[in-house]
């Protein structure tokens, strides 16, 4: 089966007492099957006063992908795997993206899945990385984007964590700062429940 490129979002990292390295968080959070977790986002546009606002939440799982549920300001659903990307707005149909049917798209998209896998392999293709052990288990992770489309893009993507994946913060070529908060992650139990499976019904 396909790795996941992205599991890196929100995957536990098991304490331990000596310094934590980027091989070390890639093993850790390949054993995560299923993570669950509710997210903030704070966006802040150059020229606007008042940052934009969003929260949901979001669920990864190791056979199924990703979905991203925001539910304010409006409910909006995501869901992103390795053949596709679905993004569903209430009351509208749905809207599929393929690699066939959009491959610009599909390939950025497939590109930001990798930020979130700490695939040493993968990032460094992709990314020039600084991973720094900040002490007491925290840890932070910086990719500066070298490939299309993400090089044109962004200027630089911020990953921060503890136990956990706490943080992302994306720095665009406009200088636009968009920030994702994680909190309250939930790795049990580890198989979808029948709602869950749903998710990736569409």
């Amino acid at each position: 089966m396909k790795r996941w490129w992205w599991m890196i979002l929100l995957l536990a990292v098991n304490g331990s007492a000596h310094a934590v390295t980027l091989e070390e968080l890639q093993q850790r959070f390949a054993k995560q099957s299923v993570v669950r977790a509710e997210f903030t986002q704070e966006r802040q546009i150059q020229g606007m006063a008042q940052p934009l606002y969003s929260r949901g939440e979001m669920l990864v799982a190791q056979h199924r992908g990703l979905w991203w549920h925001q539910q304010k300001p409006f409910p909006l659903t995501l869901v992103l795997d390795d053949s596709r990307m679905v993004q569903a707005i209430a009351g509208q149909t749905p809207q599929v993206i393929t690699a066939d049917s959009n491959p610009q798209m599909f390939q950025f998209n497939h590109l930001m899945r990798a930020l979130f896998q700490a695939d040493r392999a993968v990032l460094e293709e992709n990314f020039t990385t600084g991973f720094k052990d900040l002490g007491q288990e925290k840890w932070q992770l910086a990719l500066t984007p070298k490939t299309s489309p993400l090089d044109k893009l962004f200027t630089v993507i911020t990953l921060n964590g503890q136990a956990n994946l706490d943080s992302i913060l994306l720095i665009d070529k406009q200088g636009d700062r968009t920030e994702l908060f994680f909190t309250k992650h939930r790795l049990t139990p580890e198989m979808l429940s029948n709602e869950e499976e749903q998710h990736f019904k569409f």
